[in-house]
């Protein structure tokens, strides 16, 4: 994750761009005028969607974006150029053809129930003008694009011209090109990198019942071959993803209560080639693709994805290794600010954890059980001297961060060197800070920064003096 931190790739997209706007009301009455509600609108709304949902996500990410399309010569246009502009995108690539109306789709919201939707737009292909005028445009930027993505919602910008034209175009200057195909026929995306399609979409367009691993490899193998392309893949919703690569690799996802899946796609594809862009193989880019997948299906309507979300996921999931869950101060600060900025209950607990025992993680599971995140931080070696004495710790720092980091009740391990760790709480500010029951009656550090102080029974009998003195006192 540090790495895709650090990347900045150029990624170009390519398709239907068009507004998604929304009227939000109430609807308490019928029209005296016809058998239907009246919608008293409170609020309007509008985001990009259609390919500007993969560009929204690209920048979330923290690329740099281009886009091409087609516009009319409309009001719509000329809104849609200043959101794009309004995020940073770059627009040289916008063309606008005659006659030609920009997508918007307007939907009627009342009690948080779509009733109606309306659409402005054109679907016919566009013109073999628009086609050179794209081709034009998009040439004299090709030397520091990374990635080319074609996001086709089947209104007529990604035709069989311009398809290949880019394609070709693109393989001349050895950029990989990645679909998002529409339709069945995918011979126009011939000679692509890879597609992705999801299995009723690869079912529809192979004319192969995906039901089996069997049935998989072998759509798979079709797509490769009948449209060149150097990998397949197929996204398979809760089952993850097929990618073929030489053989067939399918990389699960993980359990995630699902809100809404719309614009889970244009998460997937702008997170492939963002991750392949900065470097990533396609098994860490798979394997990033349904993180990132995981939590845009958590979230209600259209919505995109940033590297601390899919980073908080990652780790609430324990699939990184311990590494991942060791943070730094400033780390922690960002992490915390983004937890609470989406309403999760902060925990926070210190200690020396020495030698980890039952005790130990016991009480560390029922500080988990007050919060949404369980903070640990842990007194580095030095500190742990000063209250100990000499000969402890009988593990080092990075041992004892490391170990913590792997127990499934602890989300962030932080070292720290002071005596206590009062400028730690102070910029955690928990939503609860836990101690150990001996702490009954006492001061404890910390507290004026959190909400609520909890004090957890350690179990009888269990420390790490009594592990130690057990161990010098047994014989070989």
């Amino acid at each position: 994750m540090q790495a895709l931190k650090k990347a900045n790739p150029n990624i170009l997209v390519i398709g239907d761009l068009m507004i998604d706007h929304y009227l939000w009301g109430s609807a308490e009455r019928i029209s005296p005028e016809a058998p239907v509600q009246v919608v008293d609108i409170a609020k309007e709304s509008s985001v990009l969607g259609g390919a500007g949902n993969v560009v929204n996500n690209l920048i979330s990410l923290g690329a740099t974006v281009n886009v091409a399309s087609v516009v009319g010569d409309d009001e719509i246009a000329k809104e849609l150029t200043i959101m794009l502009k309004s995020i940073g995108v770059k627009t040289e690539g916008l063309i606008t053809q005659a006659g030609r109306k920009t997508s918007k789709k307007s939907r009627v919201i009342a009690a948080n129930q779509q009733i109606l939707r309306y659409d402005k737009e054109s679907k016919e292909t566009i013109s073999s003008d628009s086609v050179s005028k794209i081709i034009t445009a998009i040439e004299k930027d090709l030397f520091v694009t990374d990635m080319i993505i074609l996001s086709d919602y089947g209104k007529g910008v990604i035709s069989d011209e311009l398809s290949q034209a880019v394609i070709t175009l693109a393989k001349s200057k050895k950029i990989k090109v990645i679909v998002d195909p529409k339709g069945t026929d995918y011979s126009k995306y011939r000679g692509a990198h890879m597609l992705t399609p999801n299995k009723k979409e690869a079912s529809e367009a192979t004319q192969i019942e995906i039901k089996d691993d069997d049935s998989l490899k072998a759509a798979l193998l079709s797509l490769k071959e009948q449209c060149d392309l150097e990998r397949s893949m197929i996204t398979l919703s809760e089952d993850g993803i097929a990618i073929y690569d030489g053989a067939v690799k399918r990389f699960a996802t993980v359990a995630q209560e699902v809100f809404d899946v719309t614009g889970a796609g244009d998460t997937v594809i702008a997170s492939i080639a963002f991750a392949l862009s900065a470097g990533l193989s396609i098994e860490e880019t798979a394997r990033f693709s349904n993180l990132a997948a995981g939590v845009v299906v958590g979230k209600v309507g259209s919505a995109t994805v940033t590297l601390d979300e899919i980073e908080i996921y990652e780790s609430k999931l324990h699939q990184s290794n311990s590494d991942a869950h060791i943070k730094s101060f400033e780390d922690i600060d960002r992490i915390v600010k983004h937890a609470k900025e989406q309403g999760q209950r902060v925990v926070f607990t210190n200690g020396c954890f020495d030698i980890l025992h039952v005790g130990h993680v016991k009480y560390l599971q029922e500080a988990k059980s007050f919060g949404d995140i369980l903070i640990v931080g842990l007194n580095s070696d030095a500190s742990v001297r000063e209250l100990k004495g000499p000969t402890r710790p009988v593990n080092v720092e990075d041992d004892r961060a490391y170990i913590l980091a792997a127990l499934d009740a602890v989300d962030y391990v932080v070292k720290f060197s002071e005596d206590t760790p009062h400028d730690l709480i102070k910029m955690i500010a928990p939503d609860v800070l836990v101690k150990g029951g001996d702490y009954e009656g006492k001061k404890v550090v910390g507290t004026e920064f959190s909400k609520v102080l909890k004090l957890v029974d350690f179990v009888d009998g269990k420390s790490t003096t009594k592990t130690i003195e057990k161990i010098q006192g047994s014989t070989c």
